[in-house]
């Protein structure tokens, strides 16, 4: 399990988007992240000043969203997709992605699950549950 620091995800997704912005090759993993960086122009101002993204602070009080959770969990859910873990998850997705005519949007909607498996799992003490956050995507999907 590849398990990076706070300031190894920042240093990423800023490198990823220098080389985006200079037209440099990318690694499989920066040409995913690359993607989701293009779908957030909001961002790309903090992720131009690498010394402002890895001083930057986001808390819930101040309910500003934190870009660097908010790409990886794009890059968590495209890597679930892609690999149907949780199985099912893709079905879910691809389904809610249609209903929504959007994988931006329904990527969001799946994003909602995923952070509310974690809060639960951190909550409880116990291991997140891919059955709930599967079924949460499933709602979403169909309603």
């Amino acid at each position: 399990m590849f398990a990076p620091s706070q300031i190894e995800v920042r240093k990423f997704f800023c490198a990823t988007y220098r080389k985006l912005r200079d037209k440099q090759p990318l690694i499989p993993m920066e040409a995913l992240a690359a993607g989701w960086i293009d779908e957030h122009p909001e961002y790309h101002e903090l992720l131009g000043d690498e010394e402002r993204a890895l001083a930057e602070v986001y808390t819930v009080e101040e309910g500003k969203t934190n870009p660097f959770l908010h790409l990886s969990m794009h890059l968590t859910i495209t890597e679930q997709v892609s690999i149907d873990q949780p199985t099912g998850i893709r079905q879910a997705v691809e389904l809610l992605a249609a209903r929504r005519n959007s994988l931006h949007e329904a990527q969001h909607a799946a994003m909602d699950c995923l952070g509310e498996m974690i809060w639960a799992s951190q909550r409880s003490g116990m291991p997140p549950d891919g059955h709930q956050y599967l079924d949460c995507v499933r709602r979403k999907a169909t309603s």
